[in-house]
């Protein structure tokens, strides 16, 4: 299975991947999180669904930018030319898979900024091609395992967080998903785009057990012991109180409630 999570807040954007794919009893690591240069600037795919059809898909992709000579101003022209390939991909391959009962179900999240946009951009593609924007009201989407850490982003993730904070959001999202399953967890992939910048995205590589992450981030923020220690104390401090226990009174007694459909305790 996957973990991919793209943000995008008023400073920019934040993607994170994990790198395990398990095969029956197997399990390798494959990077999920790839780059494109196109006409100078630096784009970001990420997706979940049938390894043959992200390779194949993003190949495609990659010779039409060579080989047509195309030159792609705006993010959404990128994310229709990803769109296109996609189903070109599912007209070649999607009876085949069908026969031997594979779904084709691949999820992909884009990223990036080219010379025509103001900001960086964010979106989110079906596997029939179409896409969403992530926007004010939407400013993540999250691809593969996402019972575990979507509770997380929804309640302290939104548009005015700080770009170093939505990278620790989106470490503990993924942190929360690896604590829960056996089919996603380290290396993880992270890169970020900053609003003002048109450099190359920033890269990272992340892992526990030696963490190079970007020295802007608080690294104490993101390690799993203190994180599970302040989970911890939040559960102390939200704990609540003894129950009164009181004794059982008949419905009979409290006519009024009867009449309302109510019980009392």
């Amino acid at each position: 299975m996957t973990f991919c999570v793209g943000i995008k807040v008023n400073d920019g954007i934040v993607a994170l991947a994990d790198t395990r794919i398990v095969r029956d009893s197997e399990q390798v690591n494959k990077q999920k999180l790839a780059e494109f240069q196109h006409a100078g600037q630096s784009l970001f795919t990420m997706t979940s669904g049938l390894r043959s059809v992200r390779d194949k898909t993003l190949t495609y992709v990659d010779e039409k930018l060579r080989t047509d000579a195309i030159t792609c101003e705006r993010m959404y022209q990128f994310v229709n030319l990803v769109g296109e390939q996609l189903r070109r991909v599912k007209f070649e391959d999607g009876p085949s898979l069908a026969a031997t009962n594979h779904s084709f179900n691949l999820h992909a999240i884009v990223g990036g900024r080219l010379s025509g946009d103001q900001t960086p951009l964010l979106y989110y593609m079906y596997p029939e091609g179409n896409w969403i924007e992530a926007a004010i009201d939407s400013p993540y989407f999250i691809i593969g395992r996402t019972h575990y850490g979507k509770p997380i982003l929804d309640r302290l993730l939104n548009y005015n967080t700080s770009l170093p904070s939505a990278v620790t959001l989106a470490l503990l999202a993924f942190d929360a998903t690896r604590t829960s399953v056996t089919d996603v967890d380290y290396l993880s992939g992270i890169c970020s785009i900053q609003l003002e910048s048109r450099l190359p995205l920033d890269w990272f590589v992340l892992e526990w057990d030696a963490m190079p992450l970007m020295s802007r981030l608080q690294r104490s923020q993101a390690r799993p012991r203190l994180w599970k220690r302040k989970c911890g104390r939040t559960h102390q401090m939200l704990a609540f109180r003894k129950p009164t226990i009181r004794p059982y009174q008949p419905l009979s007694s409290h006519p009024l409630r009867v009449q309302c459909g109510f019980a009392a305790f």
